[in-house]
């Protein structure tokens, strides 16, 4: 298993909007193939953050990185850029041992 933290910063008043689709996406990925389970949370100990980690447990990182080649992660993906996203999401992978 490997669990993969996905960071977002969310522009300003757009966190419900955020939040949403996150909903959404986490809907979908609990049916891809290798995924384990996946939780969100949002920084809280700066009021004016709009920081937020997505924790995601897969099988392996192959199966990770072909849930974020699907064609319905890039539309999301593209959305989030255009109208929620401050910047471009960055990934981490911590490997169990």
């Amino acid at each position: 298993m490997v669990t993969i933290g996905m960071n977002y910063d969310v522009l300003p008043g757009k966190e419900e909007v955020f939040e949403g689709a996150c909903k959404k996406v986490l809907e979908v990925m609990n049916d891809a193939d290798g995924h384990g389970e996946s939780q969100i949370f949002r920084r809280v100990d700066q009021d004016d953050s709009a920081q937020y980690l997505i924790t995601s447990r897969w099988q392996d990182e192959t199966a990770f990185n072909t849930f974020i080649a699907s064609e319905q992660f890039k539309k999301v993906t593209s959305w989030g850029l255009k109208n929620v996203l401050a910047g471009r999401p960055s990934h981490t992978t911590y490997q169990e041992s």
